[in-house]
């Protein structure tokens, strides 16, 4: 049976990117993306919350692209695949880490800051290679939806569920 690793993600950056070059030419950036959860207690109808840090790996094109666009704070939808990682630290014990090894990347939100005066978002990614060799890498501008200024009046909706709260009765 064949097996799926895939990873997405739509968070914000916790801290700037780290980035390190290597002498044979590679590039590595890492980042941590925080996504958050939202629920309604049932009991107390309370709003609950809960964070959850994800470790990023870019590398080759992405990396610089991650390094030099990403910043703390910063939307973004990255996809990938889990990678664990093991090592022996300083006193000898051996130390484990899951991170996610980033294979595609949207910058959401607004460019503000980056020059570009639209709120469209561009899309990066490894190109139709096999993880080998680092294929050519695209960028594909994609519009970004845009809230409007005031809050307009719920509507309502066709199906009668649109004042039922998100939780799921079973």
């Amino acid at each position: 049976m064949a097996s799926v690793n895939k990873v997405t993600l739509i968070g914000n950056l916790g801290r700037d990117p780290e980035s390190r070059s290597f002498p044979d030419g590679g590039t590595i950036c890492n980042v941590t993306i925080a996504t958050t959860r939202r629920w309604k207690q049932r009991d107390s109808g309370e709003m609950q919350e809960e964070t959850e840090w994800h470790r990023v790996v870019f590398r080759d094109r992405l990396a610089e692209i991650a390094g030099e666009y990403l910043k703390k704070g910063r939307p973004v939808y990255v996809e990938g695949r889990l990678k664990t990682r093991k090592w022996t630290d300083k006193d000898g014990v051996e130390k484990y880490t899951t991170e996610i090894v980033a294979e595609q990347m949207q910058l959401l939100g607004s460019r503000e800051g980056m020059g570009g005066g639209d709120a469209g978002d561009s899309g990066y990614g490894e190109g139709g290679g096999s993880g080998g060799g680092g294929g050519e890498r695209s960028a594909r501008p994609a519009p970004a939806p845009r809230a409007p200024a005031g809050r307009a009046a719920p509507q309502k909706s066709a199906t009668g569920f649109d004042d039922m709260d998100d939780d799921i009765p079973f």
